[in-house]
């Protein structure tokens, strides 16, 4: 018994990872910046290169012994420590590592640095340390305060990133920063004036009364079939429901009926094709004889 709840407990354990890995899956490597000059620092002001991943599902997700490496061949350069709450990322939020070789700073601080002047390769491996999540290579091209960022979070292709106007830098943030709602200007150029807006409300407001009122109905409905069908027990008086399973009287039945009497009787539908000849006897009377009533008799 004790060796069935052990194999189920190894399978309930086994699923959970398998779980867990196919949410990592869409853990991705966001924007990258090499040589940090001018750009964010961390939580002690100072400035380092720095890793920015994304979540893109639309859950939570619990990064904690995921690996960050520059090393193919050494998969398990930087495991993100466990134990810290920060490590669960939002739903399509994101994270950021410094990449300034002092893991001793924190969990967002990595064991190794970015070289700026070559190709850093940088990797995002699973808890299991083979399976590769994500990975970019950074050009050595990149000048300093430029970043390497997707054209959209967690997809698209990489572009490199300056800070103009239209090739911002977003350590934590969107990639793309949108400053307009695009239905809200679709709505306002279609109805300007509000007039759609308002039938739109009415309709439904008036739709949701008219349900409520139909359901308010029916429940009234069934709350008095319900007290008449106890009433009917408590007295012991058939209600009309069970005398209807009682009764008799559909078409059918009464169809059959009329086709047996009309056997039995030998009745005649069409009396130009069938002779009938009754014998009729009468029982003769002199009390119901009007010869006897008469004073005399007619000449």
């Amino acid at each position: 018994m004790k060796r069935k709840y052990l194999i189920l407990l190894l399978a309930i354990l086994g699923c959970a990872t398998v779980v867990s890995a196919q949410n990592r899956k869409a853990l991705r490597i966001n924007e990258v910046m090499v040589d940090n000059e001018s750009s964010i620092v961390d939580e002690y002001g100072n400035r380092s290169g720095w890793i920015e991943l994304f979540n893109a599902n639309y859950g939570p997700l619990e990064i904690a012994s995921v690996f960050l490496t520059t090393d193919s061949l050494n998969p398990t350069m930087y495991p993100v420590p466990m134990g810290d709450e920060l490590t669960k990322i939002g739903k399509r939020q994101h994270v950021l590592f410094h990449a300034d070789g002092e893991p001793n700073k924190g969990t967002f601080h990595t064991n190794f640095v970015l070289v700026p002047g070559k190709d850093n390769w940088v990797g995002l491996y699973d808890a299991d340390g083979r399976s590769l999540i994500d990975y970019v290579i950074v050009p050595a091209s990149l000048l300093p305060d430029q970043s390497y960022a997707r054209v959209d979070d967690g997809f698209g292709e990489w572009e490199v990133r300056n800070g103009s106007a239209s090739k911002y830098i977003t350590p934590s943030s969107a990639n793309i920063i949108k400053d307009k709602n695009n239905k809200i200007e679709l709505f306002a150029r279609v109805d300007g004036h509000g007039f759609g807006m308002a039938a739109m409300a009415m309709c439904i407001v008036f739709s949701a009364l008219l349900v409520l009122c139909l359901a308010f109905m029916l429940i009234s409905k069934i709350g008095a079939a319900q007290t008449r069908k106890n009433k009917a027990l408590a007295h012991g008086v058939e209600t009309k429901a069970e005398r209807r399973e009682v009764e008799h009287d559909s078409g059918e039945e009464i169809a059959a009926i009329c086709m047996a009497l009309y056997e039995h009787l030998n009745a005649h539908d069409k009396e130009d094709t069938v002779l009938t000849i009754n014998k009729v006897k009468r029982a003769y009377s002199p009390w119901s004889s009007k010869i006897y009533g008469l004073r005399q008799l007619p000449h």
